[in-house]
């Protein structure tokens, strides 16, 4: 599936099953929920903390796929197009940081 397949897929269900977009403001707020659930499981798997009992049967695919879902909602009611604007942003990433992370010792 392409970025512009996903958006279509996201707007069609939204506008039959969904019947609307939620406010981007409401979607902002799901947003960051979805982000804090996504680094709830990723500290308990790859940091020190450790699980508890409401974290079993979560899978961090399912929930990157929740942020990436509201995002998609996003770009869709702002008109963005996400494809082109990642496109953008590696061309903006390969000027500005073209030795960046080469010349960084901390990398080395």
């Amino acid at each position: 599936m392409t970025i512009l397949e996903a958006q279509e897929q996201v707007d069609t269900w939204i506008k039959t099953v969904g019947v609307r977009y939620f406010n981007e403001l409401t979607n902002l707020g799901i947003l960051m929920e979805e982000v804090g659930e996504l680094s709830r499981l990723m500290v308990r798997q790859y940091g020190e903390q450790s699980f508890k009992e409401s974290d079993k049967g979560r899978d961090i695919a399912d929930e990157m796929a929740d942020v990436l879902w509201v995002l998609i909602c996003l770009a869709n009611q702002t008109g963005v197009d996400l494809t082109a604007a990642l496109q953008k942003n590696f061309e903006k990433k390969h000027i500005r940081d073209a030795n960046r992370h080469k010349d960084n010792e901390k990398l080395q």
